[in-house]
């Protein structure tokens, strides 16, 4: 077959943004973060930057002296991790600079479901939950942190203590009741 046919994998493929491709946003969304969330993403730019980058290079720097490359682990390994991390720099780069810092301990005392709420429910069965609305970088659904374009907290977004408010699931539309709306309290 013609060479001209056939994608080859290349090593540029790599440098590609590709690999750090942003959640989706809804049309017009903005990328909300809590004060913790956009502090943390910070932190682990601050340490790419500042720690880790600077030691991979000074590691292939250290490699590409050795000679023959090719054969080089530590040069190769480098390489690709360096192309790694400064994937991940402009990743984080991008996020912060459209993030939009919401502090939910302005709500405190609110029995109104927004941003950076903690909302415990129960399901159609009587199984009670508990969640905090989060933004998309700060998801982490085994410590019930969950996004807020998320199905579950849609249907609860503005939603109120005691109100109901249905769910649609691939099983029909659910109902969830609203126990208990908290917020962090103001620091």
């Amino acid at each position: 077959m013609n060479k001209a046919f056939v994608r080859e994998q290349t090593s540029d493929a790599d440098d590609e943004d590709g690999g750090a491709q942003l959640p989706p946003l809804p049309p017009g969304g903005k990328n909300y973060l809590t004060p913790q969330g956009y502090a943390r993403l910070r932190a682990e730019l601050k340490t790419l930057v500042e720690n880790e980058r600077p030691k991979v290079v000074e590691t292939v720097s250290w490699a590409a002296k050795n000679g023959d490359r090719s054969e080089n682990g530590d040069y190769i390994y480098g390489k690709k991790r360096l192309r790694e991390i400064d994937r991940r720099i402009r990743f984080l780069t991008k996020r912060l600079d459209i993030a939009e810092v919401v502090d939910a301990s302005l709500q405190h005392g609110n029995d109104q479901v927004f941003f950076g709420a903690t909302v415990r429910y129960a399901d159609d069965k009587g199984t009670e939950h508990a969640i905090t609305i989060v933004g998309i970088d700060e998801t982490e659904p085994l410590q019930g942190k969950i996004s807020w374009i998320s199905p579950v907290a849609r249907a609860l977004l503005k939603a109120r203590e005691g109100d109901s408010v249905s769910l649609p699931t691939p099983g029909g539309m659910a109902t969830l009741e609203i126990l208990e709306v908290t917020y962090p309290p103001r620091g």
